[in-house]
């Protein structure tokens, strides 16, 4: 009795509750803070506006029942628009016209997460809310004591800039509130987007085309993309040459490579082959004598440490990450406790971390690369001083593997580390040498560089100077050399280098527009719009995207004002810090906006619909002329009867395969994109450079880089293909016929050139042909398990296997048996009949699945035991099987693609 006392008096001792975003948070701070608070996580956002553009519709006011007063017709149009706005403020869940009032929903996702910390928080006396230290950190938290409910004096507000033990005790020893400023700061942003993107939206839909959306942030981004896309368009290349003389002393027979710089006193650049010529013909025939010899100590100084914008940039350029994936690994790094906040635009590095890697330096490279005094680095004036720039939380030696971590983990905190060490160490120090050489009128110079102290270079390899030669011999003046060759090579003067996801982000924040928080999702949006592709990790403008920039460019011009987004992006940290009132900024913002948008909606002075080209290309189903069309998808060919009445109407389309998929013959690939331009047309009608689009094997489409607002058209004839397969004809394994190489919307694919044949082939990654597919086996014996379904034998790119007949639908698959396809052995094709010749079973009787390996391109099979691999396989070697035990393998480490997502990095 006396037991059952104690345990039930344990009960009813309360417990705090720490509420943190990130699942993989709750473990390390459980264990920091210990038994008596209980973690659990929000799995980031659990209220926000109406996800699915429906907030719940208010029931009509009931009255008494009176007769209905006919109305005028200008009366029933003010009442249609009054109708339309409230259904326009309902579905964006944010009320403009009364104070800014917002419907705030529980995310469909999030009911049983509520219910849990509903549960959990009725059983603790304080609520700490433990989310991230940013903005929308913040508003989370608020979010969640509106949520939860109850006194407000429970909830207290904890953040820190790492998971470790004294940061997390520091952060509970001084809990704070929840800053009402910060969280107003954040709604501000949310509204305003919320705002342009729901009332622009219908305005692009009815203008310019479907699924399309604009955004007070991702259109700046687009605009810098479009605007680069018609420098390059505009850019005029110039031919030029380069000469170089290979050099050599009397004592070496090694030769140093000398560019010839200057002619008679001015820069040497010849623009034609002739001028080059004779440049060349004179140096033949001059005397090489050394003019200079200079060399001087110079240093170069180590980066700051990381900070968000700076990271996303280096693992892009060194490790070849993604934004969104350098994000992903950050986030894993941090709730770890591996590393401080991700998310962040201060240079600050804390007193504790400043003296932790001296000594580190200090007692592992020497008192040389150590300074005599710490250094710090400035952060922008916009810059949130309160965070620390990203660092390891604790300094590790460089090449020690962190436990559990996977391998592009691992190489992003070696790049995290490396850089937080060498920002606290000394200079690297170089003597740069400058040799020029006199030939005649002609002068030629070579440039040098030596390392005389490694520095912070000890740790962090700096970027490479490929015009240095790192063995410059020792020249005297006067010294006559030696010339072996004389070489002249063709060049073209290079259009403006096309945004990298890095060099976005770095223009970006050069610019003031959007901050940490916000570059990836910034990235992903404007990509899963179609505004912007991303080919050979260059951003390319899609001409939707010119259309809708130019639309809103005309009609919102301070919207797309990189100024005004800056501005705005500055009046949002002046709400956080508490000098300007959230709403009267958000009021300034919409009587502007509000009156820009009913002048962009008038039908005859308003935004400029999207009116399609006409061509006189036939349409292949109804005969009459197809146009020229831009939707969210691209630019294609759409038959003049879609707008006829449904009896008559034609949907047919062509796709328009871009010229950058034609072959072009003899191209040097480093100047594609100048080559490309010289080949590009010019319209007519203004003088713009002319896009081309295959159509056919036959035709080709030139179109006005200004279309539609310019109609210049220009067919071509003549015979075109598109690259990305370089080897024989593929013949129709159906049909006989040749097939074709084309581009649709999931890839590049062969099709038959046969028109009552649809036949089609996959053209894989590796450029080669996907081989012809077995025709699907069904399998009525074989049920799925769970599901009103069976199994069908299908060939796909990984060999045979089998899946649910109704797949996609049900997309249940799983390898075959040999016994199972020996039961259809009339039915197999016979490229897959040696299958049936396989052992059935290993020797103990376990089943013999059929595998396919794609290193060796084969089928083979291999046998499982209660769904486990035993570790027996039998491969098809020279017509027989030939077995083979395989020592059996360690579990994997769990991956962590199945983390739960948190919100959007």
């Amino acid at each position: 009795m006396e037991a059952l006392c104690t345990s039930s008096t344990r009960r009813k001792v309360a417990r705090s509750l720490v509420i943190v975003e990130s699942p993989g948070k709750i473990r390390t701070i459980k264990r920091y803070l210990g038994k008596d608070y209980d973690v659990k996580s929000s799995v980031g956002h659990v209220r926000d506006l109406p996800t699915s553009g429906q907030a719940e519709r208010t029931p009509p006011a009931r009255g008494k029942s009176s007769k209905k007063k006919a109305l005028t017709p200008k009366q029933r149009e003010a009442q249609r628009q009054r109708q339309k706005r409230h259904t326009l403020v309902r579905r964006m869940g944010v009320d403009p016209d009364h104070g800014w009032q917002a419907s705030y929903e529980i995310l469909p996702s999030k009911q049983s997460v509520v219910k849990e910390l509903r549960t959990a928080a009725s059983k603790a006396d304080q609520i700490y809310l433990a989310t991230d230290l940013d903005r929308e950190g913040e508003a989370i938290a608020w979010h969640l004591q509106e949520v939860i409910g109850g006194d407000e004096d429970r909830f207290a507000r904890v953040v820190f800039s790492e998971i470790t033990k004294n940061a997390i005790e520091k952060a509970f020893e001084n809990p704070g509130k929840v800053d009402y400023q910060r969280v107003h700061a954040q709604q501000a942003r949310r509204f305003l987007d919320r705002v342009v993107g729901f009332e622009i939206t219908p305005l692009l839909y009815s203008k310019i085309a479907r699924g399309l959306s604009a955004g007070r942030v991702q259109s700046v981004a687009v605009k810098l993309v479009v605007e680069r896309e018609r420098e390059i368009r505009a850019f005029k290349p110039e031919e030029y040459w380069d000469c170089f003389a290979d050099l050599r002393k009397d004592d070496s027979e090694s030769t140093v490579h000398f560019q010839v710089v200057r002619a008679s006193g001015r820069e040497f650049r010849p623009h034609n082959e002739d001028e080059a010529t004779q440049a060349r013909a004179r140096l033949e025939e001059a005397e090489f004598k050394v003019l200079t010899h200079e060399a001087k100590e110079t240093s170069t100084s180590p980066n700051p440490p990381f900070i968000t914008t700076t990271l996303q940039r280096a693992a892009s350029t060194q490790l070849n990450f993604s934004v969104s994936r350098t994000m992903r690994l950050a986030q894993i790094l941090y709730e770890r406790g591996l590393i401080t906040y991700m998310r962040t635009d201060s240079t600050n590095l804390s007193t504790e971390a400043v003296n932790s890697v001296r000594n580190h330096i200090g007692q592992t490279f020497g008192p040389k690369y150590l300074p005599d005094t710490a250094r710090v680095y400035q952060s922008k004036e916009s810059a949130q001083e309160a965070h620390e720039a990203i660092r390891p939380t604790e300094v590790a030696k460089i090449d020690e593997p962190m436990p559990g971590l996977d391998a592009d983990a691992q190489r992003l905190y070696s790049l995290i580390l490396r850089r937080f060490i060498a920002c606290q160490m000394t200079p690297a120090r170089y003597e740069n040498t400058t040799v020029t050489v006199k030939a005649g009128e002609y002068e030629l110079r070579v440039t040098g560089r030596v390392m005389l102290f490694d520095g912070y270079t000890r740790v962090l390899r700096p970027a490479s100077r490929n015009n240095d030669v790192p063995d410059l011999p020792k020249y005297a003046v006067g010294e006559t050399l030696h010339c072996d060759n004389i070489k002249i090579s063709q060049h073209f003067t290079k259009p403006p280098a096309r945004f990298s996801e890095a060099r976005l982000i770095r223009e970006l924040e050069r610019l003031g527009i959007g901050r940490p928080s916000t570059y990836a999702s910034i990235i992903s949006t404007i990509q899963d719009r179609g505004y912007v592709t991303l080919r050979n990790k260059r951003f390319y403008a899609e001409r939707i995207g010119e259309l809708v920039t130019d639309r809103l460019s005309k009609n919102f011009d301070n919207l797309l004002s990189y100024s005004f987004t800056a501005d705005l992006e500055e009046q949002l940290d002046q709400i956080a810090l508490g000098k300007l009132e959230w709403k009267s900024v958000l009021d300034t913002f919409y009587t502007d906006f509000s009156e820009r948008l009913k002048t962009a909606e008038d039908a005859e002075h308003g935004m400029s619909p999207n009116v399609p080209l006409p061509t006189s290309i036939k349409c292949p189903n109804c005969g009459r002329n197809m146009n020229v069309r831009i939707g969210s998808t691209g630019m294609f060919l759409g038959c003049e009867g879609y707008s006829l009445p449904p009896k008559e109407r034609c949907r047919q389309t062509i796709n328009l395969i871009p010229d950058e998929e034609a072959v072009s013959e003899g191209v040097d690939p480093e100047e594609a994109e100048t080559l490309a331009l010289l080949g590009k047309r010019q319209c007519e009608a203004c003088g713009t450079a002319m896009d081309g689009y295959i159509v056919n094997e036959t035709t080709k489409l030139h179109i006005c880089g200004q279309v539609p607002d310019c109609p210049g058209l220009f067919q071509e004839s003549g015979s075109f293909r598109i690259k990305g397969y370089e080897g024989p004809i593929v013949e129709c394994d159906k049909c006989g016929h040749d097939m074709q190489l084309r581009a649709g919307r999931f890839g590049k694919y062969f099709g038959c050139t046969n028109e009552s044949c649809k036949n089609t082939r996959k053209l894989l990654r590796n450029g080669e042909v996907a081989p012809p597919r077995a025709d699907p086996v069904p399998m009525p014996e074989l049920e799925c398990p769970g599901l009103d379904d069976y199994f069908v034998l299908r060939d796909g790119a990984a060999g045979i296997f089998l899946a649910a007949s109704k797949y996609p639908r049900n997309r249940l698959t799983r390898a075959p048996t040999i016994t199972e396809i020996a039961n259809h052995a009339n039915e197999i094709d016979p490229k897959f009949q040696f299958l049936l010749t396989a052992p059935p079973t290993d020797p103990k009787g376990n089943d013999a699945f059929v595998r396919y390996s794609r290193k060796n391109k084969e089928q083979y099979v291999a046998s499982q035991k209660a769904g486990k691999d035993t570790g027996w396989r039998a491969y098809y070697r020279d017509g027989k099987w030939v077995t083979e035990e395989s020592k059996k393998r360690p579990a994997k480490r769990r991956s962590t693609k199945g983390t739960t997502k948190r919100r959007s990095s």
